[in-house]
């Protein structure tokens, strides 16, 4: 397992306190789960996400993550439609321990509460929550 000092945690990211992270890209969000929720999870071996075209409410579970130590819900940063699943995680789950942020990617949904990116924690606030 990594140290702190050793996460991989991008300043342009949003983070949520279940360990999700948002990319705003115009006017869509991108989701996936940080490189700490990857690295305790351990080797991830299937990702079942939701469908294009389902609604989902903020903090509700739109999907799981099983890694070889056990079965964890994802939870939303934002309230939204989802537009795109990484369907490559379904033939290479393996995807979301090598790259997070970008292969490894979850969702993307068009947020119906655009504000509610502004709640989640900016790089420093979600180191500050792994340490504590």
């Amino acid at each position: 397992m990594k140290e702190i000092n050793e996460l991989i945690l991008p300043d342009d990211l949003r983070y949520s306190e279940t360990h999700e992270w948002a990319r705003a890209d115009g006017n869509k969000v991108q989701i996936g789960i940080s490189d700490y929720a990857q690295d305790q999870l351990g080797d991830i071996v299937f990702v079942e996400l939701p469908e294009r075209g389902e609604t989902f409410n903020k903090g509700q579970a739109y999907g799981t993550v099983e890694s070889v130590k056990a079965v964890s819900e994802l939870y939303m940063p934002v309230a939204g439609e989802i537009l795109a699943a990484n369907s490559k995680l379904e033939e290479s789950p393996e995807l979301v321990n090598n790259d997070p942020y970008h292969a490894g990617w979850m969702i993307e949904v068009k947020p119906s509460a655009p504000a509610e990116l502004d709640d989640l924690l900016n790089r420093e606030a979600y180191l500050e929550s792994l340490k504590g």
